[in-house]
């Protein structure tokens, strides 16, 4: 940033709610331009255009972060269009700011508050002959509703194409703070893909609907000629109900609609300030005839490069690999948010740090997470505990969820396992501590108490389905997991070379009570003991017989014959088994339609991953409408468990970033082949096993940079660079 800190913050002289406000100023050139550059930001999300055409190709800028302490500031090349008289002009629209749930802000007696928008900026322009002009946000600009009546994340939009406003008035400054400002830290959200319409529908209602085939995030673009003032509707959805009709119910409060009123000319439309869920669109008011060539879906989200694929013979589970990476895509859309459709849409930890891993497998998304946890940070209070959601649009208080408020450790040592970035780990190393200072401060002989957790949310062995906490003990849960965490601060303080001995203490005497409290002979007590129980002891290192708890726990699976976790084991399940000898136990669950399983999500036509593990039951019924999502990526956290199992491409602790891999591949002769790559920093990692004439050929490629190993049969065998070839 250079200029924008000089620049003013405007706003319309009058109150609108929900509404796109358009800020323009009318500026000359003094001379041959050698460079010109755009510094902007605002409350809300902004489309900048200079002389009609439109700056970068950034949507929902300047992104998502905690408002009132960390704003961040777009800087763009705008040379080329920059002419000798211009007209700049940037549509402002609530955005995140008016989430249903976001608290006003007042600076300086003047009041903004969640829904209504502002705009600072600074155009800067170098001529050739070396003189600077800058253009700055202030008093001399002037301010006007925009065709957009309506925008709410939640609600839609409304456009009139036929609105002017005739009264445009001039802009009033207003003392908010410019220190909050930053440089974009984020990657920017983008128009990623197009999908066509795949089937026009007239449901028993009689109602018309269009179905893209894919449940995601974005918006329709459509062509429209219409009545001029005819109002047209175009509502959202992602499924439809056991009897076919269009199903909104589980977007509860949201309305999910987009109005656009014609004004008798051909139009090709796409909003600019809202997306959705979805995969059905239903269309009311139209007087053209409906043709679903005239609709397509765009797919936004922040730009993440694709590193990871995954592969096997079994189609079922290529389509749920699909499943994983298109709810990755519509859920981190600038923050990793729970889900994109209804009344929420929130950063929630819980989700981020279960499905971290497996993010990272199949994105780059270094950056993503550089940006968020610096707002979990920033929002970390006082105490040292971690709100539910990522910008903390709640309220902070002095309570915190375990797993959940454990994004703050696991989410850092995830960037630094996949990137070797130990910036990371030094930026978030205070906010650690903080933390696991918070959770001593709740520990009694050992044992996290006090508090209220979500426990293993969503899990099955609860009876109660109004509760979706119960289950698994949650003071069980949260010591493993101040264990978990405790381990995971201890790490990071040996690679910056810091004194550790002290939370080693803590950690070893919360072990011994867990142990104490919750194991008889290396198994969970029998009033304790569920799937999520054993598995956190042992994925966590916290059993002092592991053999005997995996027995435990393959007993458990294997008795009901399926998975009963939720959020919190879940992400670890199949890992405590194959560990630990039971792979064919984890291969079960892996390839089990029934319900309860992920593949049942597949066999009813799953596009994305689901909240419930009966989200949509076979009869065609629903789970709840209170709480339903069809895109909630947090099951889909075994895609870690199939590349860095069932394919076996794993980094080293010891040497992160993927300097030294481990190729550690787990076959079952249910499949005739599984493989997968990686694109890492160091190069392209890929692993291959195929089963041929009774044996299994294996196939690793080692970048030049990286050194690794393979397990295979028991055996440790080095790699070199290149292609290595293996049967067994």
């Amino acid at each position: 940033m250079k200029n924008i800190e000089n620049a003013k913050w405007i706003k319309h002289p009058l109150v609108y709610v929900d509404r796109v406000i358009e800020f323009s100023k009318n500026f000359a050139a003094n001379g041959a331009v050698a460079s010109a550059t755009l510094e902007i930001t605002s409350l809300g999300i902004y489309e900048a255009k200079i002389n009609g055409k439109r700056v970068g190709d950034f949507i929902f800028a300047p992104g998502w972060t905690s408002y009132n302490k960390r704003l961040q500031v777009d800087t763009y090349d705008v040379t080329d269009m920059v002419k000798t008289n211009n007209h700049i002009q940037v549509g402002v629209a609530p955005g995140w700011r008016g989430n249903y749930v976001a608290q006003p802000f007042h600076y300086g007696g003047d009041y903004i508050g969640a829904k209504e928008v502002a705009l600072i900026c600074a155009l800067e322009i170098v001529y050739k002959n070396g003189e600077t002009q800058v253009v700055y946000s202030g008093s001399d600009w002037r301010a006007r509703q925009s065709k957009t009546r309506y925008s709410n994340i939640y609600n839609g939009y409304i456009y009139d194409s036929e609105y002017l406003d005739m009264k445009p008035k001039k802009a009033v400054e207003f003392p908010h703070p410019t220190k909050i400002l930053i440089d974009r830290q984020g990657e920017k959200a983008v128009e990623v893909e197009r999908v066509a319409a795949k089937e026009l529908i007239i449901t028993p209602k009689g109602e018309t609907v269009i179905d893209f085939g894919q449940n995601l995030t974005g918006y329709v673009e459509f062509k429209i000629i219409g009545k001029a003032g005819e109002m047209v509707t175009i509502r959202h959805a992602e499924v439809l109900d056991a009897a076919g009709n269009f199903y909104t119910d589980n977007l509860r409060g949201a309305k999910a609609e987009a109005v656009f009123i014609c004004n008798g000319k051909q139009q090709t439309f796409k909003p600019a300030f809202n997306f959705y869920g979805f995969r059905y669109i239903c269309l009311d008011g139209f007087s053209d005839e409906i043709k679903p060539e005239n609709f397509t879906a765009i797919v936004v989200h922040s730009e993440m490069k694709r590193t990871g694929y995954f592969e096997c013979s079994d189609s079922r589970i290529n389509k749920l690999f699909s499943n994983i990476i298109w709810g990755q895509k519509g859920n981190f859309l600038d923050v990793p948010t729970d889900c994109p459709q209804r009344d929420e849409r929130l950063g929630w930890t819980g989700d981020a740090q279960v499905f971290v891993k497996t993010a990272a497998y199949n994105y780059d998304v270094e950056r993503f997470f550089i940006k968020w946890l610096a707002d979990l940070r920033a929002d970390q209070t006082q105490w040292g505990t971690i709100p539910h959601v990522i910008p903390d649009v709640f309220g902070t208080d002095n309570e915190c969820s375990s797993a959940w408020a454990d994004a703050a450790t696991v989410c850092p040592w995830q960037m630094y396992l996949s990137y070797a970035n130990k910036e990371i780990l030094s930026d978030s190393l205070h906010s650690m501590k903080e933390y696991i200072s918070f959770i001593e401060s709740r520990l009694r002989d050992g044992i996290w108490k006090d508090g209220w957790h979500f426990g293993d949310w969503l899990n099955l062995d609860a009876s109660d389905d109004t509760d979706c906490s119960k289950g698994t003990d949650k003071e069980l849960i949260a010591t493993a997991f101040f264990i978990y965490s405790s381990e995971i601060l201890i790490k990071a303080m040996k690679v910056l070379g810091e004194d550790s001995e002290k939370y080693e203490n803590l950690r070893n005497e919360s072990i011994a009570a867990f142990r104490r409290d919750y194991m008889k002979n290396g198994r969970i007590i029998p009033e304790k003991e569920t799937q999520t129980a054993c598995t956190v002891a042992l994925h966590f290192g916290i059993t002092d017989d592991a053999k005997e708890t995996a027995s435990q726990l393959n007993e458990l699976v294997t008795e009901c014959g399926h998975i009963k976790t939720g959020f919190v084991g879940t992400p670890y399940v199949m890992h405590a088994l194959s560990d630990n000898g039971y792979g064919k136990t984890a291969y079960d669950l892996l390839l089990r339609e029934e319900y309860p399983s992920w593949l049942f999500s597949v066999k009813m036509g799953a596009t994305t991953i689901w909240e419930h593990w009966d989200s949509l039951r076979e009869d065609g019924s629903m789970w709840n409408t209170s709480m339903n999502s069809f895109n909630h990526y947090a099951y889909g956290s075994v895609g870690d468990w199939l590349y860095g199992v069932a394919a076996g491409i794993n980094p080293v602790e010891s040497a992160p970033g993927y300097e030294k891999i481990v190729f550690s591949p787990l076959t079952d002769e249910r499949l005739d082949y599984v493989k997968a790559s990686y694109e890492s920093r160091k190069g392209l990692i890929k692993s291959e096993w195929v089963r041929e004439n009774g044996k299994i050929k294996y196939t690793f490629i080692v970048p030049e940079e990286s050194t690794a190993v393979a397990y295979i049969g028991g055996k440790e065998i080095a790699l070199k660079s290149g292609v290595n070839e293996i049967t067994d």
